[in-house]
């Protein structure tokens, strides 16, 4: 797949609930996550498309959304591209509810996704 593939399916599956599903078409094995701050004690970086899968997982255990948005990807060269996610909603535990806007930046590579940073 090229860039502008990969972000259109990574848009599409953020918008259609399948982006865990997309983890193993569109992301290296060894790709890594790039949190913008270390959040609950898990540290900024997670390794590998299994540990990506468990960010999910615990974003999904964690988190009540009750609205989300996902931005047309903006690609950059033939290598980055950004998406703007908004998600509202409220954490489970605490009940707490949250608005939220981030920019994603993805970098790839041979075809897939290598590195993802989150700024918040």
């Amino acid at each position: 797949m090229n860039l502008k593939q990969i972000a259109t399916e990574l848009v599409a599956g953020c918008r259609e609930n399948r982006a865990k599903e997309n983890l193993g078409k569109l992301y290296a094995s060894d790709a890594v996550s790039v949190e913008a701050a270390d959040a609950m004690g898990m540290g900024r970086e997670t390794h590998g498309v299994d540990a990506i899968r468990g960010k999910h997982d615990w974003w999904e255990g964690a988190h009540e959304v009750s609205g989300a948005s996902v931005s047309d990807p903006y690609l950059h060269g033939d290598d980055r591209f950004a998406v703007i996610f908004e998600v509202q909603g409220k954490v489970k535990d605490s009940g707490e509810a949250f608005d939220m806007k981030e920019v994603a930046i993805y970098h790839v590579a041979d075809g897939k996704i290598v590195r993802e940073e989150f700024f918040y």
